[in-house]
Order: C-alpha cells, then structure tokens, then sequence
C-alpha cells in the first residue's frame, strides 16, 4: 500500500505547481518551502521538534528554516500554500479520470487514515487532527500524507531501537545504492560522513571498503519489517477486500505520481509492476 499512497503524496515535493504555491506566499528556495509544509502541522516550533521528527537533517540545516520560515508564513499559510499547490499538481495529473473515481479513492484512503494509531506518532497525529478538506483530491492528499507521516514515525522509531543515529541511516542507503548526492545536501559534513561509515564497519554492517555484508543486510530488513508491521493497523481496519479496491483505484493516479518524481529521488520508491 505504501508504494501506491506515497506518490500521491510525494507530489508536494516534485511538481512544479507545489513549488509555486509556497513561493506565492513568501516561501522561495526549496527547502523553506519544504520545511515549512511538512512541520506546519506541528504549528509555529522551533528546531528541536523538528530535528527530532524529521530525523535525518542535520540540526544546523534545520536552524536554518526554523523558526525563521514562520516570518515569512504562518503555519496557517504553509498549510494552505501546501494543499492548494498537491491538489493542482494532482489535478493536472489525474484530469482524465471520473471523479467517481477520485471520490471513491478518497473515501477508502481517508478511512484507514483515520484507523491509524496516533500514540508516539508526532507528525502522523499532527496531520490527522488537521480539519477536514472538502474536495476529493484534497481529502486523497491529505489522507495519503496523514498515512506516509504515521508510517515514516514508526520508521524512525525501528532506526532508533536499531541504535542508527541520522547520518548512519543515511550512509547506510548510500552504501545499499542510493545516489550520494541525493542525500548529502542534508547538512552531514565529510568528516560526519567518513565516521559513520566507520561506526557501521565497526558493527559489522559494511565491510572496510563500504559494501553492505550479509548482516547489515539482515539487520536493516528487520528495521524494515519492524516499520511495515508498525504500519499494519490501519489496512487490517480497512479489510482485505476494500483494500484491494483501494489498490486498484490508486494504481493510475500513484503511475501519474512517479512521472514527476525522479527515478533515483531519497524517498527510495520502487517501480510499481507493469
């Protein structure tokens, strides 16, 4: 469910629309945009909150936008700005289909959003207790973010009970592939780089030249399914049946999501099957 929810998501952070909604309310630059939409729902914070849910930003980058992006908008306005530029990215995305379809996808996303377990999930709860949107694609945004955030909570709780620190993780996915460049740009510096690769050396994890070994793997595929099973609540709520449906019903708009989201982008999605 998650590689069919996440691109309807992911959209607020690809689409040429999304970007020119915060600029329209004073958030230019990519990551004023970013940071201010995504810890809006937290309200007016500052850093530490934030350096804490989002987990793998270094906490000076962090400083950087916050609390500072709140003089240029209010939560209220990132929130708006958020939801005005995913509805028209997805709009343009998704023209040619019924709003039958939509609304019957909204329906189904919005009810396993709302069987989600909130207890320890910062950003997941702070994004449920939003009001109610109005329009189906609002109400599917809002409903995929509410679950990508509960989701990304328990992920970050698997890394922390794994003993993975920030950059770690981070140096964990560049050694299983992911493109380096994609994740430097989070405020690590080379020495915190080199030292974390060598901490996970140390536990085994990657071998003295940096490639993942056998029980690194092992160890981050039980983080992983620590994250799937602490995500499970809410399509056990949902049924089998309905959420099959709702699989059906999101394949077309999460294929439309992955044409503006690139290839080799840090969230790690997969191709969805031809």
């Amino acid at each position: 469910m998650w590689t069919h929810f996440e691109p309807v998501h992911a959209v607020t952070y690809f689409h040429p629309r999304a970007r020119a909604a915060y600029e329209a309310v004073g958030l230019r630059g990519y990551w004023r945009g970013y940071f201010a939409g995504r810890a809006a729902p937290l309200g007016p914070v500052e850093a530490g909150p934030v350096v804490a849910a989002f987990f793998t930003f270094a906490p000076h980058m962090v400083a950087r936008a916050l609390p500072s992006v709140w003089r240029l908008a209010a939560p209220e306005e990132a929130l708006r700005a958020r939801l005005t530029g995913a509805v028209q990215a997805l709009a343009e995305l998704t023209y040619e289909l019924p709003q039958g379809h939509l609304g019957e996808a909204a329906e189904l996303l919005e009810t396993a959003a709302r069987a989600a377990q909130s207890a320890g999930r910062v950003l997941g709860a702070a994004n449920a207790a939003l009001p109610a949107a109005e329009y189906p694609l609002a109400r599917l945004w809002q409903a995929a973010t509410t679950l990508r955030e509960h989701r990304g909570d328990g992920h970050v709780a698997a890394l922390v009970a794994a003993g993975l620190d920030p950059v770690e993780t981070l140096a964990w996915k560049v050694a299983e592939g992911t493109p380096a460049v994609n994740l430097l740009g989070r405020g690590w510096s080379e020495e915190q780089w080199r030292a974390a690769a060598g901490r996970l050396a140390e536990r085994g994890w990657l071998t003295p030249g940096g490639e993942p070994t056998e029980q690194g793997r092992a160890a981050f595929r039980a983080v992983e399914d620590a994250t799937d099973l602490a995500a499970f609540h809410p399509w056990r709520a949902l049924g089998a049946d309905r959420a099959d449906r709702l699989r059906e019903l999101l394949d077309p708009i999460a294929r439309a999501g992955h044409t503006v989201i690139p290839p080799d982008s840090p969230i790690g999605l997969p191709p969805l099957p031809a």
